[in-house]
């Protein structure tokens, strides 16, 4: 399956988010793509207030996207906002195109680094996977990359694919945890992990000074089920297609078989 990393910088305004999303997916088409990741957050950037943003699934914003997914044939993995029971917003993913609706609500929230994002988000509670193109995907969301069972929850239902929207801290060391860290998951699970993140605010942006909100730092990447790097951008804008072979998943997982291997599972021996 191809698939395209859509690294963008989202602004705080949906709309104009909306039509960087459709000039991503129209170039992701035309490459030949099936799925197309954009990054979290990508309804609206974090550092502004999230309720007056959060729309519903069925809401505008998400049906501007399923048109998008409509006008160019593709599935879509998007970031935005949704209204939550307890006055919070969910940190959500919308998964649309030809036979695929479903949505993910982040589990792991970013309450690290100074931060408190439980504060204004609710946290989600189901590991979530879709079908495209007869591939099993798993969905994850930025903090959740840190917390590997949930890949590994990702495989045990079917995926040989995970999809990780983010949008990364800027910090010192984070950029060299992030690269890391999504080599890590992809061989902890033995899945591709298409890891997409906000890219770097502006030109130059020093990815080792933090920033008052996580917004980015780019350096979006195809990662292998042995954890080898496939494709690896950036820090700014840019769409970059590429090619997984889902059989290779399998391969690995004869080679190292982690999966069967475990012997521990939520904290005792299984």
């Amino acid at each position: 399956m191809r698939l395209a990393l859509c690294q963008l910088t989202a602004s705080t305004d949906p709309q104009e988010n909306l039509n960087r999303v459709r000039e991503s997916a129209q170039r992701a088409a035309a490459d030949g793509a099936r799925l197309a990741v954009f990054p979290e957050a990508t309804m609206a950037r974090f550092g502004v207030p999230l309720g007056p943003v959060a729309q519903p699934l069925d809401g505008p914003w998400a049906e501007g996207v399923r048109s998008v997914a409509r006008e160019t044939g593709l599935t879509l993995v998007v970031g935005m906002f949704t209204p939550a029971p307890d006055g919070r917003v969910a940190n959500t993913l919308l998964v649309t195109g030809p036979g695929t609706e479903s949505s993910y609500d982040k589990i792991h929230l970013y309450d690290a680094f100074g931060f408190r994002e439980s504060d204004t988000v609710a946290p989600g509670e189901r590991v979530v996977t879709v079908r495209v193109d007869e591939v099993t995907v798993g969905l994850a969301t930025c903090y959740d990359l840190r917390f590997p069972e949930l890949f590994q929850a990702h495989a045990d239902a079917g995926a040989t694919l995970s999809v990780l929207p983010a949008a990364w801290g800027a910090g010192p060391g984070k950029l060299t945890q992030w690269d890391l860290l999504v080599r890590a998951r992809a061989l902890d699970a033995s899945v591709w992990l298409a890891a997409v993140g906000q890219a770097a605010p502006e030109p130059g942006a020093d990815p080792e000074q933090p920033t008052k909100a996580p917004t980015g730092v780019g350096h979006s990447a195809l990662v292998g089920p042995d954890g080898t790097v496939r494709t690896r951008l950036g820090a700014g804008p840019e769409v970059v297609t590429a090619d997984i072979d889902v059989a290779e998943a399998d391969r690995v997982r004869r080679t190292v078989a982690v999966l069967d291997n475990r012997r521990l599972q939520g904290g005792r021996r299984a």
